[in-house]
């Protein structure tokens, strides 16, 4: 029987595409350091590979945070994940309620990065100019005027009205509905998530939300 032997260069170029490449996160963070990737426990290496596995492919927002809990932290940004991606919301329904919740959170890095997907979804400028000050916008659309008075009304009274509550069912159906509720209770969750760690913008921006009266 003849045994052939492959090239050294080849057999090292085979072991070292087997080898996982360790991420780049890039994490920051205030009260709580950012992580490398050689400091995380089973249990965060495996939230950190479903989080590039997935849709966002990258780190910024609360995970540095909610990697402390990687077990709930990997359940939590799944759940975000199909909210954000797989919702029955058009991207300017989704992008219009998430400022709204970082709006009532005041969660400055929540707002400095929706804010610029909901314009680039489609939100007026001066719709998103008018949430920053925290008046009603007179720009919007009837698709997401539904949006606005369901979210507005659910983050100050945390009820939603019959009139309100019928106008967002006939816009986006049951379904639409209990995305739209779950997309605001997440949100609340990541603002909470950001504002506990003073979450650091990029460098050289500033805040952009004022407090509200």
């Amino acid at each position: 029987m003849r045994v052939q032997f492959l090239p050294i260069a080849l057999v090292s170029f085979l072991s070292l595409a087997q080898t996982p490449v360790p991420h780049e996160l890039n994490l920051r963070g205030d009260r709580f350091k950012p992580l490398t990737y050689a400091e995380l426990t089973p249990a965060q290496k495996t939230m950190v590979d479903h989080l590039f596995a997935g849709e966002r492919g990258g780190m910024n927002g609360p995970f540095n945070v909610t990697l402390r809990s990687p077990e709930m932290g990997d359940l939590a940004q799944q759940l975000g994940a199909q909210l954000r991606f797989h919702s029955a919301l058009t991207a300017k329904q989704r992008e219009l309620a998430i400022i709204l919740t970082g709006r009532d959170w005041t969660a400055q890095y929540e707002w400095y990065a929706h804010a610029r997907l909901a314009l680039q979804a489609g939100i007026p400028k001066d719709a998103v100019d008018a949430i920053a000050a925290g008046k009603r916008p007179t720009s919007l659309g009837p698709d997401e005027v539904p949006v606005y008075n369901f979210v507005t009304e659910l983050l100050k009274t945390r009820q939603v009205s019959d009139p309100v509550f019928n106008a967002a069912r006939a816009k986006l159906g049951e379904k639409g509905v209990v995305d739209l509720t779950g997309l605001v209770t997440y949100y609340g969750f990541v603002s909470a998530m950001l504002n506990i760690d003073r979450y650091p913008l990029p460098e050289g921006a500033k805040p952009e939300l004022k407090p509200l009266p």
